[in-house]
């Protein structure tokens, strides 16, 4: 679901960073007044989380991947807005550190997952458990249907905002010069394989961190007065780095997920041409460790460091977010 540099035009990333930068300042402003030193562990652990999640690729139609997010339930946890940064800090070390995703669209999949995701499986989630007891299976429900419903609606947003791409932006004899394929087939494209095979899986997933999260005690935001949760979180800490060690796993799903081929991945499909802004922009970014690679180390080594590295400098930068949101809170208290 991550939008490369080259596939959306400057003009269209520019507008993209434009509708996710009020969300950035209301959520900065909203989780300032729940933020606390006992609440900056939790978003930096359910963040990195999903950093984690993300690297396990699956298997989608047409020889694609996909992967889950765990935007509904850092929102469930931690509370909506905070899951808007914390979902937002993932996907700026991705872009920036691995190459995956584009830094000239980072508004575009800021807005799409960290954004709209979140707080869609949120407000779902609220409306579907209603007034229900905090670990009641009514819950768990509702945490699976906002997650579905959550990742389709940014997979179709995704769809929407590639589709357009050679409508409005072509050379003289039409030829796209983004993204190469229109709305009817990068829709439905986006849409099925996250209906049917990523949504189940944001679904399942949720749920059952859910689940054990209840089970042993851990009370998400939703359930509190004040944003955040209570529990063992070196226990979460350490169950986290097991899942880091298993993301070898994701290397398993063969080909690229939809809409974020590489130029020689483009040549492969029979298109005939490669866009003209992906030529250019494709690559643009230097990223250090591209495609969850360690340089002079085998492709499952590689990824087990990509996944130590993504988790350490995700929970950093939101610890020091965290820090900065706390310091200027009690500046205007003082």
């Amino acid at each position: 679901m991550h939008i490369p540099d080259g596939y959306i035009s400057p003009a269209t990333a520019g507008i993209m960073y434009g509708a996710a930068a009020p969300f950035w300042f209301i959520a900065a402003k909203k989780v300032r007044n729940n933020l606390s030193g006992r609440t900056i562990p939790v978003i930096a652990l359910f963040a990195s989380f999903s950093f984690v999640l993300m690297m396990f690729n699956i298997p989608m139609p047409g020889g694609t991947t996909g992967h889950a997010v765990g935007g509904t339930l850092l929102a469930i946890v931690a509370g909506p807005w905070a899951a808007v940064i914390g979902i937002s800090v993932v996907l700026a070390i991705q872009a920036l550190f691995f190459g995956d995703g584009g830094v000239m669209a980072f508004g575009a999949n800021s807005f799409n997952m960290a954004v709209i995701l979140p707080l869609v499986g949120y407000n779902v989630y609220r409306a579907i458990s209603g007034r229900s007891s905090a670990t009641s299976a009514r819950r768990l429900f509702a945490a699976a249907a906002g997650s579905w419903i959550a990742i389709v609606t940014a997979a179709l947003l995704t769809g929407i905002e590639l589709g357009i791409q050679p409508l409005l932006f072509h050379s003289a004899d039409g030829t796209p010069l983004y993204c190469p394929y229109g709305p009817g087939i990068a829709i439905p494209s986006m849409a099925v394989g996250h209906m049917f095979i990523a949504g189940p899986a944001e679904a399942i997933v949720t749920s059952l961190v859910l689940a054990y999260l209840f089970k042993t005690g851990f009370v998400p935001a939703a359930d509190q007065t004040q944003s955040g949760g209570a529990g063992r979180l070196h226990l979460l800490w350490a169950g986290l780095g097991l899942v880091a060690l298993l993301t070898p796993i994701g290397l398993l799903a063969s080909g690229t997920a939809w809409g974020e081929w590489e130029v020689t991945e483009l040549k492969e499909l029979g298109l005939g041409f490669v866009p003209d802004g992906i030529n250019r922009l494709t690559g643009w970014w230097p990223a250090p460790l591209p495609d969850y690679g360690f340089p002079r180390m085998g492709a499952v080594v590689g990824y087990i460091l990509s996944a130590i590295a993504g988790v350490g400098g995700v929970a950093v930068l939101l610890w020091g977010i965290g820090r900065t949101i706390l310091l200027k809170g009690h500046r205007r208290e003082a």
